[in-house]
C-alpha cells in the first residue's frame, strides 16, 4: 500500500495533485504565477475546493498570461464577477490583476519571477523531515519575509500563510512528511 500525506485522502483529484505536483519544485515563471493566483483565491476556502476549479480559472484568466490579466480593466472584472466555476471575490479578482502587475514589475527587475522567488531559500529548496502533519507550521519565517516583500512590490493576498502555501505548492520546500512515498521522490 502507498503512504501519503494524509491531507491527500482518498478524493482522486487531492491524490493525483499530491502524487504528482505538491512540492515539486518548480522554476515556470507560468506556473509560478498559476500558482500565486491560485494560492491568493483559496484564501478562507479549501484547497480542494480551488484545485477542482483551476480549469475554469485558466479558462476566465487567460490561461494564468500575467501580461494580459495586467491588461485587465474595470469591465473585464466585472465580467469575471459573473464567470460560474471560479470564486467570484471582487477583492480576489482585483488581487489577480494587481498581482499580474506587481509580477511583470518584478521579471522585469530580476529577470524572472523564478530567480526572484528562489532567492528566499538560496536557489535550493528547504527539505523539513516531518513524522506527522501536526507538525507542519502555517507559516515561517522565510513565509513572513516573502510577504513583506511582496507586499511592498504591490501584491494582494499574500499574507505569510498563503505564502508558506505557495512555498510548499512550488516546491520551495519539501514538507511531504518523512513516510509519505513522495518525500524522497521531490
Amino acid at each position: 500500500m502507498i503512504k501519503r500525506c494524509r491531507w491527500a485522502g482518498t478524493d482522486p483529484d487531492y491524490i493525483v495533485y499530491h502524487d504528482t505536483q505538491w512540492g515539486v519544485p518548480v522554476h515556470d515563471d507560468g506556473i509560478l504565477f498559476e500558482f500565486l493566483l491560485l494560492e491568493g483565491a483559496q484564501a478562507g476556502l479549501s484547497w480542494l475546493t480551488i484545485l477542482k476549479k483551476r480549469e475554469n480559472y485558466r479558462r476566465a484568466f487567460d490561461g494564468f498570461s500575467p501580461k494580459k490579466i495586467a491588461r485587465y480593466d474595470q469591465s473585464q472584472i466585472e465580467r469575471l464577477l459573473t464567470v460560474p466555476g471560479i470564486v467570484r471575490n471582487r477583492l480576489k479578482i482585483t488581487a489577480a490583476v494587481t498581482n499580474a502587475r506587481a509580477f511583470l514589475g518584478i521579471v522585469e527587475a530580476y529577470g524572472s519571477f523564478d530567480a526572484y522567488l528562489w532567492g528566499f531559500v538560496d536557489g535550493r529548496p528547504r527539505v523539513n523531515a516531518w513524522k506527522d502533519e501536526s507538525e507542519l507550521p502555517a507559516q515561517t519565517e522565510i513565509s513572513r519575509k516573502m510577504s513583506r516583500e511582496l507586499k511592498s512590490r504591490g501584491f494582494s493576498f499574500v499574507g505569510p500563510v498563503i505564502c508558506y502555501s505557495f512555498m510548499q505548492a512550488v516546491g520551495l520546500v519539501n514538507d511531504h512528511v518523512v513516510d509519505c512515498f513522495r518525500y524522497h521522490q521531490v
